[in-house]
């Protein structure tokens, strides 16, 4: 009788989310189509691919593919741009959003506040191509605004663009520049769930500002940030390969060339698919890892995602 009533009152529940479920149907099928069909496809990596003999026809050759990899020396230093640029990233930009958030929530005029949220988050909509001619623009060494500037003012020009210290650094600030306002926008959201009686009362014991936000604001995103951290360190090994691409050159090539951009030289244009799938899968594995022992550490703290 028990089961019977269980049944029928999940019926019931389902009922009016008809249309909700209807609506979520596209994204489980984009997610089918382009994320876990595609998986299907890594066999590739212990095969040694042809496109005469196909996926299916094409001869096992168990984990030779990740032997020439992991044999050849240049593997070793794409990792390591990789991981540097990638947790540079991190370090460096992940508290831009947070401090973003938190200055815009204290400010009162609403005009103001808009302004600056449209302002932020609008480079997000930017292409990497249109945010590529904007760097070279500016830190170009013959025709850049930065080094007309210094030019004018009696300095020497200083090629940016191509200097590995000066390269990594317009890399990283590119990337806040274009992204933090989306990030900005999430932990903004968040703050609208923390009670205002708790600033009331805060500032009724004396706290002043900063005391408030260090007790108050960021222990009530600490939830979110946990979330945005662990999806940040499935990301390690996927420096983002527009950005790359369109800010590199041959001169900052020791730096620059990660794993997305090994992918589409020897995959795409070498044809060598076997290869770079070994390659993807194990940036994939690792990016697994990363987010399990992520979460095992907040799980700690009682802010683990499962």
């Amino acid at each position: 009788m028990n089961a019977v009533r269980t049944v029928v009152s999940v019926k019931q529940r389902r009922k009016p989310n008809r249309f909700l479920w209807t609506l979520f149907l596209p994204v489980i099928a984009f997610y089918i189509v382009f994320k876990y069909v595609p998986m299907l496809g890594t066999v590739i990596a212990f095969k040694e691919y042809t496109f005469f003999e196909g996926i299916l026809d094409s001869p096992w050759i168990g984990l030779k593919n990740f032997e020439t990899l992991f044999n050849n020396p240049q593997t070793v230093d794409i990792i390591r741009n990789t991981l540097v640029l990638s947790l540079l990233s991190i370090i460096v930009g992940f508290p831009f959003p947070i401090l973003m958030a938190i200055l815009l929530n204290e400010a009162r005029k609403l005009w103001f506040k808009k302004s600056i949220q449209t302002l932020i988050y609008l480079p997000h909509f930017f292409s990497w191509v249109i945010v590529g001619g904007l760097v070279v623009t500016l830190f170009a060494e013959q025709s850049g605004v930065v080094n007309h500037l210094l030019k004018r003012i009696g300095g020497e020009t200083f090629p940016f663009l191509y200097d590995e210290t000066a390269w990594v650094a317009i890399f990283l600030g590119s990337g806040i520049w274009k992204e933090a306002g989306f990030s900005t926008i999430i932990f903004l959201a968040a703050l609208t769930n923390i009670d205002p009686s708790l600033y009331e009362a805060a500032g009724m014991d004396g706290a002043n500002k900063f005391r408030q936000i260090w007790h108050i604001t960021l222990p009530g995103l600490s939830s979110t940030i946990v979330l945005i951290l662990i999806l940040s360190m499935g990301r390690v090994m996927e420096v983002g390969f527009d950005q790359i691409y369109m800010l590199k050159n041959p001169s900052v090539f020791n730096i620059s060339e990660v794993i997305s951009t090994y992918i589409y030289r020897v995959g795409v244009q070498g044809a060598q698919f076997s290869l770079t799938s070994a390659m993807g899968l194990f940036e994939s594995v690792v990016g697994l890892i990363l987010v399990v022992l992520t979460n095992a550490v907040a799980r700690k703290f009682n802010q683990g995602l499962w």
